[in-house]
């Protein structure tokens, strides 16, 4: 199992091979998605109270050596909301207008769907990395 913080892996990944080969490219972006889907799931199921957000719960792979890994995020356009009951600024309670009377307001706890879904998942992700990369390694001829 891996330890650390998933973009600083591959970070390191791509610092050690100075750029990613093709073939390893090419095999580590669908092996990423696919140990990064069930964490999508696991997240619009913790957000089913929801009508938008499961929707707007997007997923992709980036292998840039700026900003690689695995992003999951929430569109603001589909859902504003889903920033507010992530709690992304580490808040337990937001506040908002009671149907939008602004005269209105009542403090609503976080649901947190996000960060608990990523926390279950992220090992998976970075030891389908892990054998991505030792696959691809060892179809090179390298091991």
């Amino acid at each position: 199992m891996a330890t650390g913080d998933p973009a600083e892996e591959i970070r390191k990944l791509i610092n050690d091979l100075g750029k990613i080969p093709p073939e390893l490219r090419k095999a580590l972006r669908p092996a990423l998605k696919g140990a990064a889907e069930p964490i999508v799931a696991d997240a619009r199921g913790r957000a089913s109270w929801s009508g938008r957000i499961p929707g707007a719960i997007t997923l992709s792979v980036r292998l840039s050596k700026r900003n690689p890994g695995v992003s999951i995020r929430v569109r603001q356009t589909k859902a504003p909301h889903g920033r507010p009951w992530e709690g992304i600024t580490g808040a337990t309670s937001f506040k908002h207008p009671v149907f939008g009377h602004r005269d209105r307001w009542v403090t609503q706890a976080t649901q947190p769907y996000l960060a608990p879904a990523a926390a279950a998942g992220t090992d998976d992700v970075l030891d389908a990395a892990a054998q991505t990369v030792d696959q691809v390694a060892r179809e090179a001829g390298f091991r």
